[in-house]
């Protein structure tokens, strides 16, 4: 079997790389160009926000762009759709009728050997593959039950009550999603483990770790700070949410207490109160290189985590250290004091910052490892073929039917 034509349809458009689940995508879509095989994306981009026709210029070089000018759906109507349809309500606000004509009209012009639905969101909108008889191939960019259930269990009242119920929705959509797609990608083995269960056992469940390329150091000016640490947030993801008002209330005044002349960049979050002496408020940087500036260090404060998290990565392979929670370094097989520091409590965390304020060999050290587990273990060359062998696997089995 030569080329595999694969139509990836996707809940946003990976463009700009604001977030990590589009870097995640963006890679994987210049890990299959490069590998000689052309995929075609299929994504909604809300106007309000970005302009369609520069996100389209953007991604050529690394597909074939169909997008669609869309946005999530907004709430009251969403949560209408997902009371009647049991729908979970964060599946309905993708279910998008612009995108899901899109993905048939690209079906009904071209041959594609198969549909690559990118996250759990993107599901409904690959039903037309089932009118072609092509097999759709699910990648859990996390386990968004998972999420869910713990974003529940650290919030009160009403609220909290709410996300259990998405979450329990969640887990039986993700169940039977396994169950009824050809192939599922998981990034992690604890994620397959955990899909694996939700499904009852049934599925066809591969880990298949996130592609991400080597970078060189960023060439931007270093942020004041003696030592710099850079956060790195965003509005709207719950978990984000937590892990940034977790480390500016618990983490960032004993570390202030320790080192007086630290500074804390957050990059891409809006916490609320005045900001305190000694944190600098950054917007969500256009380019990522601006969040990794020499001589700083990332903090990852995540307690709510599944997949991995592509800001570790980048890190990586811009060469600076890191320091994060369990939750923050799950799956990547990282190491405490070989390719990042680990804390759980404040007290460790801040103390960790500090090991690493003062002790610039071990940043170094760190930094290093750092960058050969990405090269080891995320090449984007290696990780393809595996994504391929995968795809091949279900064309070739669909075919024997």
């Amino acid at each position: 079997m030569g080329g595999v034509k694969v139509l990836v349809v996707a809940t946003k458009a990976p463009w700009p790389p604001v977030d990590g689940g589009r870097f995640l995508l963006r890679n994987t879509l210049e890990a299959l160009t490069a590998a000689g095989h052309r995929p075609v994306l299929v994504a909604p981009v809300d106007p309000a926000r970005f302009d369609l026709a520069a996100v389209a210029a953007e991604l050529a070089g690394c597909c074939e762009p169909r997008l669609v000018a869309a946005a999530p759906g907004r709430a009251l109507p969403s949560a209408w759709r997902s009371w009647v349809s049991g729908m979970p309500l964060s599946v309905a606000r993708h279910a998008l009728p612009a995108v899901r004509r899109e993905v048939a009209r690209c079906l009904e012009a071209e041959r594609f050997d198969l549909v690559h639905a990118e996250q759990l969101q993107a599901l409904p909108q690959t039903a037309p593959a089932r009118a072609h008889g092509l097999p759709v191939v699910l990648r859990a960019q996390n386990v968004e039950s998972d999420l869910w259930a713990e974003t529940a269990r650290r919030t009160a009242g009403w609220r909290g009550r709410a996300l259990r119920l998405e979450a329990r929705r969640l887990a039986r959509w993700e169940g039977a999603a396994v169950r009824r797609a050809a192939a599922v990608l998981a990034l992690t083995a604890e994620d397959a483990v955990r899909l694996r269960t939700l499904s009852g056992g049934a599925g066809h469940v591969r880990v298949v770790r996130a592609a991400f390329p080597e970078l060189p150091a960023a060439t931007v000016p270093p942020l004041p700070g003696a030592p710099a640490v850079v956060v790195l947030g965003s509005r709207g993801w719950l978990p984000n949410e937590d892990a940034v008002a977790w480390f500016l209330a618990e983490v960032w005044p004993l570390v202030c207490a320790a080192l007086p002349g630290a500074v804390l960049h957050l990059f891409g979050a809006a916490p609320s109160g005045p900001a305190s002496a000694g944190i600098v408020l950054h917007p969500a940087p256009e380019e990522s290189a601006e969040a990794f500036a020499p001589g700083s260090l990332l903090a990852v404060p995540l307690r709510i985590g599944s997949g991995v998290r592509i800001k570790v990565l980048e890190a990586w392979a811009r060469g600076v250290p890191v320091v994060g929670t369990p939750a923050a370094l799950a799956g990547l097989e990282a190491e405490d004091g070989r390719e990042a520091l680990v804390a759980e409590s404040p007290a460790a965390f801040a103390a960790a910052l500090g090991r690493l304020a003062r002790e610039p060999e071990l940043a170094a050290r760190l930094a290093g490892a750092g960058a050969r587990a990405r090269r080891e273990r995320h090449d984007p060359a290696r990780v393809v073929e595996e994504l391929l062998r995968v795809y091949r696997e279900v064309v070739q089995g669909a075919s024997a039917k």
